[in-house]
């Protein structure tokens, strides 16, 4: 990389360092924004402080917002008696590009993992009970991923939730076993929420 100035460098290492993206990548990334006017070139930067500036959870559900409460939160047609958990808001938003969903979320922030240290204190179940407490939640769907730790996840979640007056579900197969919900396509999430069972 000596072949390139100082400031291109910089650029392409910053780069590489996202995920998924390797260093041809970066290279290729760096000479398109280079080749961009220099307005373009600063809303991009403005975009990416904005984000870091603005970017915080949501109050109630803990997924990403730019205000007190998400948009999902704020808006009066949604659901309230209905609960959608999953792992992480990148989850939250595949749910709500299959359209299958019109009830609320509650993002836990990760999933049990005693392997790596993660416990039941380190992701966000005791604040999914005083929601349920709170605001009359009638249903729980946990949708957390089928891996193992998924897996472990919704059983504990649900053996938690057993003595609270709340119905619990799981989303239903059509989501591939190890798979990260993220990577699922609309319409199988479509159909894996539609087909929730109890568990």
């Amino acid at each position: 990389m000596d072949y390139y100035p100082v400031s291109i460098k910089n650029l392409i290492r910053s780069l590489a360092r996202l995920p998924g993206i390797g260093q041809k990548t970066a290279e290729r990334l760096a000479m398109y924004i280079l080749q961009q006017s220099a307005e373009d070139a600063h809303q991009l930067a403005r975009h990416i402080v904005e984000l870091k500036k603005r970017m915080r959870l949501c109050e109630r559900c803990f997924a990403l917002s730019d205000d007190r409460l998400c948009r999902i939160c704020s808006d009066p047609s949604r659901e309230n008696g209905l609960v959608c958990v999953v792992e992480q808001p990148a989850d939250l938003a595949s749910i709500e590009k299959s359209g299958a969903f019109k009830g609320r979320y509650h993002v836990l922030g990760g999933v049990l993992s005693p392997m790596d240290g993660i416990g039941p204190d380190d992701i966000r179940i005791s604040e999914l009970i005083d929601r349920i407490e709170r605001d009359a939640i009638r249903e729980i769907i946990l949708a957390t991923g089928t891996n193992v730790e998924g897996e472990s996840t919704a059983a504990y979640i649900a053996g938690i939730l057993a003595p609270l007056p709340v119905t619990v579900s799981r989303i239903a197969s059509g989501v591939p076993m190890g798979g990260d919900l993220k990577y699922v396509d609309q319409v199988t999430l479509k159909r894996a929420m539609e087909s929730r069972h109890g568990i």
